[in-house]
């Protein structure tokens, strides 16, 4: 063997654990600054994922703003955007976390998820568990801030959240409790606004429809591995059909967030609403169908432009 072919081998073998690591537990280059024992704690709760934060805080929005179009914004809606903001950050991560202890094991067998911190070993179960309670904490301090009907609603998003990584395990729908989980702010941000109404729930459900879609289309990246370790997800039980599947769930969910938003007051600007969304989907749907699993990221990740747009009108409808 030539010296230089011992050499590209060498280079090959040094840089394999780079190469083993996925989009779960790579960090960007602006955080690789970060001293090493902060990593794997960063990595955990997906803070250089921001996308996770951005769909759990856009509903807080949407539920203050739908509430809102009666009377019109109040300065105090400032504050509750601050705190939804803090609030979304430390409960996302500590979703993460949470789901991550709980399916350690089956995230050693996924390539997308086998560096995690946990699998991987650069961090402990005891240490994930003492950072579970530390994010859990801060949820808590921004718990107190709400109003007393906000605090009661966001009481029963707990059981929720500690039963969801179980989901994949016992039904082929956990997309649809992760839409229930996911979109519970919608009814804090209402409850913290006013008070939950007709109109709410049905756009709250407007809402579960959608994370149906966009998570369906994010569990397309993991289909092979999930059908090996026995992992459940509407991307598998609708298989071939996936794509039509996730439409009828978009068509759905168009319908019910024109509903709620009329019933709320938002009239024109509802339907305005109704018509961003369905125009969004039907693109994705044009671009996932050339390559739907290697377009399957870029096209999820996409659903927080649209989440910002939705929130956008919302607040245009409070103003006029």
């Amino acid at each position: 063997m030539s010296e230089d072919s011992k050499s590209t081998q060498s280079e090959t073998s040094s840089e394999m654990p780079e190469q083993k690591a996925t989009p779960d537990s790579a960090l960007p280059n602006w955080l690789t600054s970060l001293p090493t024992t902060a990593r794997p704690y960063v990595a955990l709760a997906r803070i250089a994922r921001p996308v996770g934060i951005w769909l759990l805080y856009l509903p807080c929005l949407m539920g203050l703003f739908l509430m809102r179009v009666e009377k019109g914004p109040e300065w105090i809606d400032l504050v509750w955007a601050i705190l939804f903001l803090i609030g979304a950050v430390a409960m996302r991560g500590a979703g993460c976390t949470w789901n991550d202890i709980t399916d350690r094991k089956i995230d050693a067998d996924v390539a997308r998820t086998a560096s995690r911190p946990i699998p991987s070993g650069a961090l402990t179960l005891q240490n994930a568990y003492l950072f579970l309670g530390a994010q859990l904490f801060v949820g808590f301090l921004v718990w107190l801030c709400l109003p007393r009907d906000a605090k009661w609603i966001a009481i029963f998003a707990i059981p929720l959240v500690i039963a969801y990584p179980f989901m994949k395990r016992i039904t082929w729908w956990p997309q649809a409790w992760l839409g229930f989980t996911f979109n519970w702010g919608l009814l804090v941000g209402a409850a913290t606004a006013t008070s939950v109404t007709g109109a709410t729930v049905v756009f709250y459900l407007g809402l579960v429809l959608w994370t149906v879609a966009y998570d369906t289309i994010y569990a397309l990246q993991d289909k092979e591995d999930d059908a090996l370790i026995g992992v459940k997800s509407t991307a598998r039980l609708f298989d071939e059909k996936v794509l039509t599947a996730t439409f009828m769930f978009q068509l759905g969910a168009t319908m019910l967030l024109f509903l709620g938003a009329w019933f709320a007051g938002a009239g024109r600007i509802g339907a305005f609403l109704a018509l961003v969304f369905l125009g969004h989907s039907i693109w994705q749907m044009v671009r996932l169908t050339p390559d739907r699993e290697g377009r399957a990221l870029g096209v999820f990740k996409s659903n927080v432009w649209l989440g910002v747009v939705l929130v956008g009108l919302l607040l245009v409808a409070t103003l006029i």
